[in-house]
């Protein structure tokens, strides 16, 4: 299976034995843009019988992920933070419709490698109930999605206090505008252009190509009203992004 293919939809076998935990089921749709990861997660808590989690879609970026989870109607999505074409934001915003259907409600949790405060801040902001890293056990995860479909608000126990800090605290910083206009990728490459990364450099760290990086610190540059990457480096340590 191919990243680049259409997204994938998958269904349960109608003979599988019942599930354990007293037969509860719940179906999930994994976004991810790494393939072998989606395969390991799939792997891990995908057997149906066993788990009671039933996978019915793959998705590897922002459009893919849109017309799968539309065509399912998953219980639980399981969201990567970073994904191309805009990232999780991106994708909570465009499914905002699903969650907010009262009689058959979409639930988001992030699962991604980043802990930092501010990609915890936007899922949550923009409708996910619970944020996990991916060190994340399997029985963990499992256990995550069933609170999630449940309602419950779950998150890794570190990301918590980010949450707390900047919804429960009156010292929160206001929303930026400005942030807000850049993807979550394109906030990446920024923050990396901020520390003095080389274009080559980020493309390694960030698995894309130099052109991309390219053509990510012109939108930022053009969406910020910027023009050169010294600007850049003074607008990301005004806003303490470095």
């Amino acid at each position: 299976m191919s990243d680049t293919n259409e997204p994938v939809e998958s269904g349960g076998s109608a003979g599988e034995a019942p599930a354990a935990g007293g037969g509860r089921r719940v179906r999930v749709v994994l976004v991810d843009d790494h393939r072998m990861f989606r395969t390991g997660v799939q792997a891990e808590i995908g057997e149906t019988g066993r788990t009671g989690v039933e996978v019915v879609g793959e998705a590897a970026d922002v459009d893919q992920a849109v017309t799968v989870i539309t065509a399912t109607r998953p219980e639980v999505v399981l969201l990567d933070v970073h994904l191309p074409g805009g990232g999780g934001v991106e994708v909570l915003r465009r499914c905002a419709p699903l969650m907010a259907d009262a009689e058959q409600p979409v639930r988001f949790l992030a699962l991604s490698v980043s802990d930092a405060a501010e990609d915890v801040i936007g899922v949550i902001r923009g409708g996910a109930r619970g944020y996990v890293t991916k060190t994340i056990t399997g029985t963990d995860l499992v256990d995550s999605i069933f609170r999630v479909q449940d309602g419950d608000a779950v998150f890794s126990p570190r990301l918590a206090g980010f949450v707390l800090d900047a919804f429960a605290s009156t010292d929160a910083p206001p929303v930026d505008e400005d942030m807000d206009r850049l993807t979550q990728r394109e906030r990446e490459v920024l923050r990396l252009i901020a520390r003095g990364y080389a274009y080559k450099e980020i493309a390694k760290q960030l698995f894309i190509s130099v052109k991309t990086v390219e053509s990510h610190v012109s939108a930022v540059l053009r969406k910020l009203q910027l023009s050169n990457r010294h600007e850049l480096t003074r607008w990301a340590t005004a806003r303490r992004l470095v």
